[in-house]
């Protein structure tokens, strides 16, 4: 584990411990790097400490062993407390979605703007919920 992962892991720890959410940010908002970004994802830090996951430029083309490694590196701290925001690639977002799916056997938070109140709302999933009219 390099410096950097240990940093990290430290701090998620620490947030942890101090009842800190954190908010999983798939992919950067694109124009971020140049300084101006498309969307203003500020209003998600209602819920916790933003943390993004990958480059806005990442994409799932030929090979996607190596984003589905770097994901499950990055959410491996994933709790129940946290939050994913569905940012970027499509492909990436599914493959963030299974795994943190995956951490937390079929149950996790998300962040969906709503466009006409203009702030997001945290939607909780379970994948294994039985009942309702799907049944």
């Amino acid at each position: 584990m390099s410096t950097k992962e240990m940093k990290e892991s430290f701090m998620n720890e620490l947030n942890k411990k101090h009842n800190v959410s954190t908010v999983y940010v798939v992919q950067a908002v694109p124009g971020t790097r140049e300084g101006s970004p498309k969307i203003n994802i500020v209003g998600a830090q209602e819920f916790g400490k933003i943390e993004i996951l990958l480059d806005e430029d990442k994409q799932i083309m030929f090979s996607p062993a190596p984003i589905i490694r770097k994901l499950k590196r990055l959410l491996r701290n994933y709790s129940d407390d946290d939050y994913i925001l569905l940012t970027g690639d499509p492909a990436i977002i599914g493959v963030a979605c299974a795994i943190v799916s995956d951490i937390l056997n079929g149950k996790f938070k998300l962040l969906k703007w709503d466009r006409q109140e203009r702030q997001y709302y945290p939607i909780e999933i379970n994948i294994h919920q039985k009942g309702g009219d799907d049944e």
